[in-house]
This record gives structure tokens, sequence and C-alpha cells, in this order.
């Protein structure tokens, strides 16, 4: 038996060899891409690429010429699990000759093993409560559940497993053979909690099975997540003078220089991992996405960030984050740019503030105090116009202003919340003149 595994092994390893032998002599770019020395992985590894080689070839294909493989990192390095794990996976036909214990699953704490910075500095970030403050929230848990499910018992989970956790992540949950279940899993959200109370999920911006720093510095690789009509940041830094660059340019810029050494020359515009993430100038890099943050610009009323609970609201150092977004923006724009770019993107910010939700929100709580609101806010029509002057246009008009989208501050943003707010008066001055709610 193990001398036609050996076999089998050994003619796949050849087809993978001579496939990647035939793609180098076709681009320029493949002809020094380095692949795995086989002959240096144990026993089991070779097993599991045997197996995987026929069985899932797109994942042997993607690993093969990724750093890990390189660097002679295999699959047991990542799935290997302690015997008795609560990701352990039991009664395995396939694995019966493996002589270790497997997971499907991998938490961001087997990537901290040689990754220990990057990891620590995305348990410090927004990131990490992704899922738990989705969890947290009641309203959040009734708008699926409730109004979006329609309490069906059976299909009323669907919204979630298909929407909000392929974004914010799940609570994943195993059967009795340690696979996780299909309505918790798969979820491509970045804030997965495991069934051993690990939190995160890196793999969403370094996709399976390449790992790739290329890929996770490409806006694409945010653009699954921070987009739509309540946060379309993809959509505005396309509309921005750095999107446009980028799509008329990128293809010419080095993507895979070493972390830490990533600088402009290797390309003429930012993209959102060099203002968030990238050592840039003086900065080092860092996985905390919160850290260069002056604004909350997701909440109903937007402040400075001044909380050290990484759950809670106002989470970060704001006068620091603009300090450091300051320093990012100098490695290519003159000081003159930058703090007129901050001084009119804080003013739409503040009039935001003022003008708008603070005026709906206080129109919005007298009608409470006097009984004229729904019980269900999603048949209230008040209460949908303000939520969506703070959750739609209000945050495109926020984020739209400081990312220098210009179209999405605008016509997007603020043209909206005005009719919003014209709205929100009319239907407020008419419950208050009939004492007749919605």
């Amino acid at each position: 038996m193990k001398k036609k595994k050996l076999i089998v092994l050994t003619t796949v390893l050849l087809l993978i060899s001579f496939v990647f032998a035939a793609c180098s002599q076709q681009t320029e770019t493949a002809e020094t891409k380095q692949t795995a020395d086989y002959s240096k992985f144990t026993d089991e590894a070779k097993e599991c690429l045997e197996c995987h080689a026929l069985e899932t070839p797109g994942i042997v294909s993607a690993w093969d010429a990724s750093a890990h493989a390189i660097g002679e990192v295999s699959c047991i390095d990542c799935h290997q699990v302690e015997p008795g794990s609560p990701m352990e996976l039991k009664g395995i036909e396939d694995h019966e000759d493996l002589d270790v214990s497997l997971s499907m699953l991998v938490p961001a704490n087997v990537c901290q093993e040689c990754h220990e910075d990057q990891v620590e500095q995305f348990h410090a970030s927004g990131h990490e409560r992704a899922y738990l403050q989705m969890e947290a929230k009641e309203s959040m848990q009734a708008l699926m559940y409730y109004h979006e499910g329609q309490q069906n018992e059976e299909l009323g989970g669907a919204p979630a497993e298909t929407g909000c956790f392929q974004c914010h992540g799940s609570r994943i949950e195993v059967d009795e053979t340690g696979h996780p279940t299909p309505d918790t899993y798969p979820a491509s959200g970045i804030g997965n909690v495991y069934p051993n109370g690990e939190i995160g999920n890196c793999v969403v911006c370094h996709t399976r099975h390449s790992f790739s720093i290329a890929e996770a510095r490409r806006p694409e690789a945010c653009a699954s997540c921070h987009l739509g009509p309540d946060h379309p940041d993809i959509e505005i830094y396309e509309a921005s003078k750095h999107g446009q660059i980028y799509h008329s340019d990128g293809d010419n810029w080095v993507w895979d220089r070493a972390p830490g050494e990533w600088e402009p020359g290797d390309y003429t515009a930012p993209t959102c991992a060099t203002c968030h993430m990238s050592g840039i100038g003086d900065l080092e890099m860092s996985h905390n996405i919160t850290e260069r943050l002056y604004w909350n610009l997701w909440a109903p009323l937007s402040k400075p960030r001044t909380e050290a609970d990484v759950f809670d609201t106002y989470y970060g150092d704001g006068e620091k984050g603009r300090e450091l977004m300051t320093q990012v923006c100098l490695n290519c724009h003159s000081s003159a740019l930058v703090e007129g770019h901050f001084a009119s993107s804080d003013k739409a910010v503040e009039l935001y503030n003022q003008e708008y939700f603070l005026e709906a929100d206080a129109m919005r709580t007298d009608l409470a105090e006097k009984g004229l609101l729904n019980d269900n806010p999603w048949k209230d029509e008040f209460e949908v116009v303000y939520y969506y002057l703070w959750h739609h246009e209000g945050r495109r008009a926020r984020q739209g202003a400081i990312m220098a989208g210009a179209d999405w501050a605008h016509w997007h943003g603020f043209f909206e919340i005005m009719q919003d707010i014209y709205k929100l008066e009319e239907l407020y001055k008419e419950r208050i003149e009939t004492g007749a709610g919605n």
C-alpha cells in the first residue's frame, strides 16, 4: 500500500513539476518563480500532498509556488492540532494512516507562530471585534433573523450566513467528526471565532493557499467587504485620483517587495494597504488598521477616537492616528495639500454631525418620548429615513470627504442627506401636530 502511494505521489509531483516547467517558458515573471522542494518534507506532509494533488489540485497548485512552500512550511505545519482539540477531525477514513491530529480550520493564532507581530497588531485593531460586536448587538440580531429572516425556522439564518458572516465572520461550530457545520461555515469574515476560542481569519486578505503579500496590497483585497451603499470604500477609492492612477498604471507596479520595504517608487499612488498598514517613510508596517485613524466614520455620530477598549465604538488614539496618517501623506504630497485636505474633510464631518445627525436624533428622541414611533422600526418611515441618513448617506458623505472621493461626498452624500433631513422634518412636524405615529 505504501509503495503504491509512493508511486502515485512521485507521479503527481512529476506532473506538477512539468506544469511549472512549461509555465516558466511562457512568461518572463514565471522564469524566476521558485517552487517547493518536496524532498525536504516529512512523510506525513507528503501524504497530504499526494491526496490533495489528486482530490483538490487547485490547493496544491496555489501552495506550491507560495512563500510557505518555498520556506518548507507544509500542510501539517498549519493544520496539525493537539489530540483532543475541539477542532480535531475524527474518524475520517482517508486520515487513518496519519500519525497526527488535523483540523480543517486554521485560526490566526496558528499564523502567530511565525508572524507574531502581525497577529498581535491584528488583535489590537477594529478587525478583532468584527463578529463579536455584531453578535452583541440586539438590533443587528433582530434585523438578520427576525426581520430579514422572517422568523423562518428552517431558512431564517440565510441572510446572516450568506451576507453578514461573509464579512464580519461567524462563531464556527463543528459536528461530531470535527467538520464545521454548514450554518456557521464557510464564513469568509475577518472576525471568525473558532471552537477553541481564538479569533481572526488571515486568509480574508492573504487568500489560501498562496497567502500572497502582493494580493493583500491590492485594493481589491479589501473590496469584498468595504463596498456597497453603507461603506463604499472601494468605490470611493476608484473615484479618487489615487484610484485613477492605480487603474491606469497599477499593472506596472512592484507588488511583491518584502514586508516593510514597499515604498513610493514601487507604486505611484497609494492603495488601501499603503495608507492604513504599510511601512512607508519612517513608519513601521502594521496590521492594526485602526492605528492611523482620527475619526470614527461609521458610527451615527462621528467623534475622534479616544478609547482604549478595542470593543468601544470610539476605540483608538485619534490624535496619534492623525499624526501617523499625515506622515503617510507627506511621502507624496506637500504639507499645504495635506493640511488643506484634512481641514476641508474635517469640516464635512462636523457639518454632518451638527446640521444633520444631531438634528435628526433630537427629533427621533422627542417622538420616542411622546410614543409617536412604531414598535417595528422597519415599518416606520421616520425610523427608516433616519437610518439611511446616518448608516448610508451619512457614511458616504464622511468617508467620501476623508478619502477624496468627491462624487461620493457630494451627490451620493450630502445631496441625499439634505433630502433625508427635509423628509424627517416633514414627518416630525406632522406627528407632533396630529399626535399620531406611523
